[in-house]
């Protein structure tokens, strides 16, 4: 059965974290991730800084050889990585498990990821991979991916509990009752985080009941 796991590492051990040091108020939240038989490209969005700023803040990490900048929407800035091809890292872990990053956001206090793998088993793989290149992460939640009332959907147990608390709170209603912030202190996580999910949940939600195969 498809399990979920939530873990942390810390905000200076991958490779983007860099960027705390000289901007430690900035958000980097990974995009998209294409795992190939050789290479992983990450497309990340940055927030709370400028952009003149952002790209010098990334100081050299052994595990990136470039950082680009491909759009900029509302403030906030959408960029690519190259990674260096010596360099094993957590997501070559994921890549080799065959695992799926549902997200990852990173601050000054940390990362804090959410992926997807096929079984159990997989999940294994990757904690033994992680063990064994040395790369600290921290597990907080396993669980099995269960779907909501409806076939197909295929929800996180995270999603639909933020989009279920979200909407019961009255954060979707006109005029909005609860905030993003007061939702995220009623689910115990960060307002990052529950962005993140309820963003995931709805493109599940519209991938699986309006859009056409």
């Amino acid at each position: 059965m498809a399990t979920v796991m939530q873990f942390t590492s810390p905000a200076d051990e991958f490779p983007l974290g860099t960027v705390f040091e000289n901007l430690p108020a900035v958000t980097v939240e990974l995009e998209r991730l294409i795992p190939d038989e050789s290479f992983i490209i990450p497309y990340f969005w940055v927030r709370g800084a400028r952009a003149s700023d952002i790209e010098a803040a990334f100081d050299a990490h052994r595990g990136v050889v470039s950082i680009e900048l491909i759009d900029d929407v509302d403030g906030e800035y959408l960029m690519r990585a190259e990674w260096n091809d010596d360099y094993y890292g957590v997501l070559n872990a994921l890549a080799h498990a065959n695992i799926v990053v549902l997200s990852g956001i990173g601050t000054k206090e940390g990362w804090q990821f959410e992926v997807r793998g096929e079984s159990r088993d997989r999940i294994g793989e990757f904690r033994t991979d992680c063990q064994a290149h040395d790369i600290p992460i921290e597990i907080t939640a396993v669980h099995s991916l269960l779907p909501v009332q409806g076939a197909g959907y295929e929800l996180t147990d995270t999603q639909r509990e933020a989009l279920v608390l979200a909407y019961e709170m009255g954060h979707f209603d006109s005029p909005r009752t609860a905030s993003l912030e007061e939702v995220a202190a009623e689910l115990g996580i960060s307002q990052q985080s529950l962005s993140s999910r309820l963003r995931r949940g709805h493109r599940r939600l519209i991938a699986k009941t309006l859009i056409t195969p």
